[in-house]
C-alpha cells in the first residue's frame, strides 16, 4: 500500500492542477476516431449512440456501499479509483457515472466528481452545466407541463380531472417554496390549481433518458407517461402522448440521450451520462452509458446511489432487468468512521479511536454483504481509508469481513489515485477470474405489487412486515387494474437507515415499513412505493455550499469541492 500523505490539496486545487488529455486522445484509448464523437470543446464529447447496441466485450463491476452518513463513504471517489488503478495494471477499463445535479452541488454535497487524487475532469463543468443534458430533460419536462395546462385552458377535451393530475414541474435546484404552490392565478393565466415542483433527479424524464436503449424506446417511454386521469369512477390513465407532446419531447432529448465522454484525473476514459436520484429514484448512470462502455472496454465500473439498500437493489432489480446487464462482482465501499457512526459514536468522535463504537457498528457491514450475495453477484469489501483512521480499526474491520468470506482491501485512492486502489483492482479481477457470479433479480416482476415491496422489505432491509395507508392500498389497486402490476418496484426511503426511519441506524430489527404513497412511472416502467417521509424537493441548508463559491479575476473557480 502507498503511503498516505497528511495533508492532501482541495478537489478543486487537484483539479485546476491537473494536466487534460485532449478528448480525441481518450477517444483514441477505447477506438475512436475523432469523427466518431461530437466534441463539446477540447475536454468534453458525445458518443454516438449506435454504440449501446453493438455486442458486449466488457465486464461490469459494480461499486455500492454500506448506508451513507454525515461521516461520509466515497463511493464515487472509489468508483473513480477503481477504474484508475485497473487501467494502471494494464487493463482496458472505463468508468461509467451519473452526471451531478445542480441542487446538491449548491446545496450541501458541494460537488459529485469523486475526491482526492480519484476524481472526473473537467470537474468544473461536470459540477455545472457540463453537456446540457440535465437543461434539456428540464425542457422536454417542462414542455409537457406547459402543454397539460395549455390543454386545461382551451377546454381540456380529454376530460382530466384537475385534482388529479399527477405530472408535476420541475427545476433543477434545491428550492423548498416549490414543494407546493397555486398556479393559474388571475383572469386570462390558465386554471388555478394546486402545483408542486421536483428536482430535475426525481423527473420521470430523467428515469426515462435513463433507462431508453434507443431513439425509439425514448419516444415509446415519453409517450407512456401518465399525467392524470379523468373524472368519476373509471378514473382512466391520460398519457403524454394523448397530449400529442411526445414527438416535441424526444426532440428535445435528441442529443440528451447520447453518453458524454470526460477523462480522470489519471486520462482514463469516463462515460458520465444521467442522474436520477437513488433514494427518490432508481439512482444508476444511464443504460446507453453502461452499454457504450461494455462495447468499447474489456471491464465497466460502474456505480449505483447510495447504500446497498436502495442503489444495488435498484441496479439489479430495475436497471440490470431492464437492459439484460450481467453484473459480475460488486465492490461494497465502507469507512471506519462510518461504521463507528453506525455503532452510536457522535459525529464530533469520530477522528478519534474507538474500537468498542466500531464494534457495534459491524453487524451493519454485514447485512450490506448479505444484501449484495442475494443478487448472486460476488463482492470485495472495500475499506475507504481516512486519514484517522488507526492500524487497529483497519485491521478490525477487514478481520470481520473476513470472517464472512468475503475478499476484503484497504483502498486509499483519495490521497494516492489509481495506485492507492490497485490492491482493490487486485482483489476484484481474481472475482472475475473465479467466474462465479450467478446473477439473479431479487423477484419475478409478474408477481402483485405488494408481494414485491414486501419482499425488498423482508430480504433487504430486515423488515418484519408492511403497513400500507389507504391511499396506497387505493393506488396499488388502480395501478394492477390500468397495467403496472407487472413492472418492477422502486423504493423511495430515507438512504440513512435500513428501516424507514432514519433515526434507526446499525442493523434495526422488530420493525414494519409503512408505504405512504405508490404511484406508477409507466415511462420509466416502474411502480414508485415511498416509505416515510420523503422529499422530491430538496431545500438548502442554513448555510448552503453556494455562499462559499465564486468566480476569480482569472476566471478559475472557487468553493467548487
Amino acid at each position: 500500500m502507498t503511503a498516505t500523505p497528511q495533508f492532501v490539496p482541495s478537489d478543486i486545487e487537484i483539479a485546476q492542477q491537473a494536466r487534460l488529455r485532449t478528448i480525441t486522445a481518450v477517444a483514441a484509448d477505447l477506438g475512436l476516431a475523432p469523427d466518431d464523437i461530437d466534441q463539446y470543446g477540447r475536454y468534453k464529447a458525445k458518443l454516438p449512440l449506435a454504440l449501446a447496441s453493438q455486442p458486449p466485450k466488457g465486464r461490469l463491476v459494480l461499486v455500492t456501499a454500506i448506508s451513507p452518513t454525515p461521516a461520509g463513504e466515497g463511493k464515487s471517489t472509489v468508483s473513480v479509483g477503481l477504474s484508475q488503478a485497473f487501467r494502471r495494471l494494464g487493463h482496458n477499463a472505463v468508468l461509467c457515472m451519473r452526471e451531478p445535479s445542480l441542487g446538491p452541488v449548491f446545496g450541501v454535497k458541494g460537488g459529485a466528481a469523486g475526491g482526492g487524487y480519484a476524481q472526473v475532469l473537467p470537474m468544473d463543468d461536470i459540477n455545472l452545466h457540463f453537456t446540457g443534458d440535465f437543461h434539456a430533460i428540464a425542457s422536454a419536462h417542462s414542455l409537457l407541463s406547459a402543454m397539460l395546462d395549455n390543454h386545461l385552458y382551451h377546454g381540456n377535451a380529454l376530460g382530466l380531472d384537475v385534482k388529479r393530475i399527477t405530472w408535476p414541474r420541475t427545476i433543477d435546484m434545491n428550492d423548498r417554496a416549490l414543494r407546493q404552490a397555486i398556479i393559474g392565478v388571475g383572469a386570462g393565466n390558465g386554471v388555478m390549481r394546486e402545483e408542486r415542483w421536483v428536482i430535475i433527479p426525481a423527473s420521470e424524464v430523467m428515469a426515462i433518458v435513463a433507462l431508453a436503449s434507443d431513439a425509439e424506446d425514448l419516444e415509446q417511454r415519453l409517450g407512456n407517461i401518465i399525467v392524470g386521469t379523468t373524472s368519476g369512477k373509471e378514473r382512466t390513465p391520460v398519457r403524454a402522448r394523448d397530449l400529442q407532446a411526445t414527438g416535441a419531447m424526444s426532440l428535445l432529448l435528441k442529443d440528451a440521450l447520447r453518453p458524454n465522454l470526460v477523462q480522470t484525473l489519471e486520462g482514463g476514459p469516463a462515460i458520465l451520462h444521467a442522474g436520477p436520484f437513488g433514494n427518490i429514484a432508481h439512482g444508476c448512470n444511464s443504460l446507453v452509458a453502461t452499454r457504450a462502455g461494455l462495447a468499447l472496454a474489456d471491464i465497466v465500473v460502474t456505480e449505483a446511489g447510495f447504500g446497498s439498500d436502495l442503489g444495488a437493489e435498484k441496479f439489479f432489480d430495475i436497471k440490470c432487468r431492464a437492459g439484460g446487464l450481467n453484473p459480475e462482482a460488486a465492490v461494497l465501499v465502507a469507512t471506519v468512521r462510518s461504521l463507528k457512526m453506525q455503532g452510536g459514536l457522535p459525529k464530533n468522535m469520530l477522528d478519534q479511536e474507538d474500537l468498542g463504537a466500531l464494534e457495534r457498528g459491524l453487524p451493519h457491514l454485514a447485512h450490506h454483504i448479505t444484501n449484495v450475495r442475494q443478487f448472486g453477484v460476488p463482492v470485495v469489501v472495500a475499506i475507504n481509508r481516512r486519514l484517522s483512521d488507526t492500524d487497529a480499526e483497519l485491521t478490525m474491520v477487514a478481520d470481520y469481513a473476513a470472517k464472512y468470506g468475503v475478499r476484503v482491501a484497504l483502498c486509499d485512492v483519495w490521497a494516492n489515485g489509481g495506485a492507492g486502489g490497485e490492491a482493490l483492482a487486485h482483489e476484484v479481477l481474481a472475482l472475475l477470474d473465479s467466474k462465479s457470479a450467478e446473477f439473479r433479480p431479487l423477484y419475478d416482476t409478474e408477481r402483485p405489487i405488494r408481494e414485491k415491496i414486501e419482499t425488498i422489505a423482508a430480504k433487504v432491509y430486515g423488515a418484519d412486515g408492511v403497513d400500507y395507508s389507504p391511499a396506497a392500498e387505493k393506488s396499488i389497486a388502480w395501478l394492477e387494474q390500468h397495467g403496472m402490476g407487472n413492472t418492477p418496484v422502486c423504493m423511495a426511503k430515507t438512504q440513512y437507515s435500513l428501516s424507514d426511519d432514519a433515526s434507526k441506524l446499525g442493523v434495526p430489527t422488530n420493525f414494519r415499513m409503512t408505504v405512504q404513497e405508490v404511484s406508477g412511472s409507466a415511462g420509466a416502467g416502474f411502480v414508485v412505493a415511498k416509505c416515510g417521509d420523503i422529499m422530491t424537493m430538496p431545500g438548502l441548508s442554513k448555510s448552503p455550499a453556494a455562499e462559499r463559491m465564486k468566480v476569480r479575476p482569472d476566471g478559475t473557480i472557487e468553493g467548487l469541492s
